[in-house]
Parts: C-alpha cells; sequence; structure tokens
C-alpha cells in the first residue's frame, strides 16, 4: 500500500548555493511496502529474504521515480531485489535529476539516482560525486516540437528565439538542450529554457503555447504522441539515436553517490550494486508487458498498453550489466564543454567520476 510523505522545507547551503527543496516519498518504495514483499525474484519465484536483524536503511532521491528511463530504482523495490540484500530502501522522487543531485548534496540522502553528468559539473564546484551503477548508455531523452511550431522548427538551428522545454535549471534536459541548440550554430543566450517539470505539466505548456519544444522522457513522450501534441524532433532513446545526435554514447540515468561515503560503506553500496545488476538483468529477459505489470499501477496513467508501448520504446538505452561505456565519459565531457563555461575552465579527472569497482563484483 503506498503513502505520500513529503519532504518539506530542506535547507541546503554550501557552494552550490542551493535553496529549499521539498520532496515526496513513496512508502510503496520503502522495503516494507507491499509490492516488495509479493514480487518475484528473476526465476519467478519470491526473492527471499535476509534476517531483518541484519537490515540496513537507505535512502535515494530519484528524478521522478514514474520516469521509465529510471525505472529500475523502483522496479528493484518492487521485485524486491533491495530486500533480499538485507537493504531497507526508501525511495524518495523530485521531479528533475539536478533536485536529486540537490538532495545528495546536502546530505539529505545516501544516494541520488539521475544523470551521469551532474558528477562532471560538481567536480567543478569541489564536490566529489561518482556514479557506482550506470542503468543506461543513452539519455533516453526526446526532443518534442508541438503540433503548431512543427512547421517552425525543423532542426535545432530553429530554436533561436524560442522557449523551450525542459524539467528543470541546471537539470540534464537544460544541460542537453543547450548542446543541441550549440552544436547547431546557436549561443546559449538565443534560447530561453523554461523549466516546466514533466508529465502533466510538461504536456500541458506544449499544447497552451508556452513552450514552442521541449525535452523530455516516457511516459511523457508517448503521452504527447498519442494526444497528437507533438512531434518527435531528436530522439535519444537508443544508442543509435544518442550517437546522431551527440556523436557518442552518452551514459546517463545511474545511481550516483559522494565518494566518502562509498569509501565508508562499501559493503552497503555492494548490496545496492547486487540489486541493481540483476534488476537490469531481469528487464533484458523479460518484455514490457512484464516489466509494467511490475510497476505500480498510477504509473500507467495513460492507460497499460501505452505505458507498455513507452517501456518498450526505452528500453535499448539500459546496460544489462550496470558497467560504464568505455568511451561514455569522454563523450559526456565534451558535450558539457560545449556550453558550460566551469567545465571549459577546468580539467575534469574523469576516473573519478564513477566506479566499476562494486558492478564487477556483483554475485
Amino acid at each position: 500500500m503506498r503513502k505520500n510523505i513529503r519532504l518539506a522545507a530542506l535547507t541546503l547551503a554550501g557552494t552550490l548555493a542551493l535553496t529549499t527543496l521539498t520532496a515526496c516519498a513513496n512508502d510503496a518504495a520503502s522495503s516494507g511496502g507491499s509490492g516488495s514483499d509479493a514480487a518475484a525474484g528473476s526465476d519467478g519465484g519470491a526473492a527471499s529474504a535476509p534476517d531483518p536483524g541484519k537490515t540496513t536503511k537507505v535512502k535515494i532521491m530519484v528524478g521522478g521515480l514514474d520516469k521509465v528511463i529510471y525505472m529500475p530504482a523502483m522496479l528493484s523495490q518492487r521485485l524486491g531485489y533491495f530486500k533480499a540484500e538485507g537493504l531497507d530502501v526508501t525511495l524518495l522522487t523530485e521531479p528533475a535529476g539536478v533536485d536529486a543531485t540537490t538532495a545528495l548534496v546536502a546530505g539529505q540522502v545516501q544516494g541520488a539516482v539521475g544523470f551521469y553528468d551532474h558528477t562532471l559539473d560538481l567536480q567543478t564546484k569541489g564536490k566529489s560525486v561518482e556514479s557506482v551503477v550506470q542503468f543506461s548508455q543513452a539519455p533516453g531523452e526526446v526532443e518534442v516540437v508541438s503540433t503548431k511550431a512543427a512547421g517552425d522548427i525543423t532542426s535545432a538551428k530553429d530554436f533561436k528565439g524560442k522557449h523551450l522545454g525542459i524539467t528543470g535549471l541546471g537539470s540534464s534536459t537544460d544541460f542537453l538542450t543547450k548542446y543541441l541548440a550549440v552544436h547547431n550554430g546557436l549561443k546559449v543566450s538565443d534560447i530561453t529554457p523554461v523549466a516546466v517539470g514533466a508529465g502533466a505539466t510538461f504536456i500541458a505548456a506544449l499544447q497552451h503555447g508556452s513552450i514552442q519544444a521541449g525535452m523530455t522522457t516516457d511516459p511523457t513522450v508517448a503521452q504527447i504522441l498519442t494526444k497528437g501534441a507533438g512531434k518527435v524532433l531528436y530522439d535519444m532513446r537508443t544508442p543509435d539515436g544518442s550517437r546522431q545526435a551527440l556523436g557518442g554514447l552518452y551514459p546517463s540515468s545511474s545511481l550516483y553517490m559522494n565518494t566518502d561515503w562509498v569509501n565508508g560503506h562499501k559493503e552497503t553500496v555492494q548490496k545496492l550494486a547486487n540489486a541493481f545488476v540483476k534488476t537490469l538483468k531481469w528487464m533484458s529477459t523479460h518484455t514490457p508487458q512484464e516489466i509494467a505489470a511490475q510497476m505500480p499501477a498510477d504509473y500507467a496513467q495513460g492507460g497499460a498498453q501505452l505505458y507498455a508501448d513507452s517501456i518498450k520504446a526505452t528500453l535499448p538505452m539500459f546496460t544489462t550489466d550496470g558497467v560504464m561505456p568505455a568511451d561514455g565519459p569522454a563523450t559526456v565531457e565534451r558535450v558539457l564543454k560545449a556550453f558550460n563555461p566551469n567545465l571549459q575552465n577546468t580539467t575534469v579527472d574523469l576516473s573519478k567520476t564513477y566506479t566499476t569497482e562494486f558492478v564487477t563484483n556483483v554475485h
């Protein structure tokens, strides 16, 4: 049974000069939720539970629990894999990955599920954060243009003077939107990013003309196409789509954590890696319909079939082993340096932005 818990007024300070953050929690996302108790293991049977006296509590902030690109977080919970590792995981949710990063840096949570590119951006601000499980090798993002503006916007070259939807300022959708503009001959100042979140708020902004185009993920993309509210301009849900738009694989959704915390809690991090990699493998051997059936029913707001279709369209982005693609970090650095002055003037140590120590030791 699911309950909503609101984490109110998290006052954040420090070098990032971040302000108040409000987060919602899901008790269905905690190990005590009925979803994880009833979930099946990878062989179809229930995941075995460890000695409850040895349970370790972990809080993870997700940049949108209902987004398909971050699906491994809730799916790991629903399949009972956290519980099988002796973990009591509480999954919290914010509409944008940048907010998940905010909570992590502030010490409100032990882990964040969001885009890997934040680890590079944070390093330029003196923060050491690393990806410990890499969920994906492509962004999973789609740039859509409203039906009304489709005649005026046929590529990123036409972004000049336009209002472009993103989940939040400083988010990965913000990063990628700026890259597409700069890569196509524009300046960052030529466009106006508008934070419209995802889901219903994004769709409404597109329909009402508050934005002419925008970047979002499934299931929002599937709903937009079904409603006839917009058309696909750039599709980065697959490795090929990532290469076409960004020039290479772009590792995105991941579990990232403060490096100091990782080094001080290696046993817990290994258990998290075990659960997430098991989930990624499970995803690779099950149909979109089977995956959808494991997720909370209210995630399928556009209907069961539409939700399954959105999962099918996004599945190619995921890794099966949680390992960082060899050329992925360099692509991310190149993309960010195209428009981010902080990275342009700094040497980033990519080796400190991720680790494969735990995923290669998964049992």
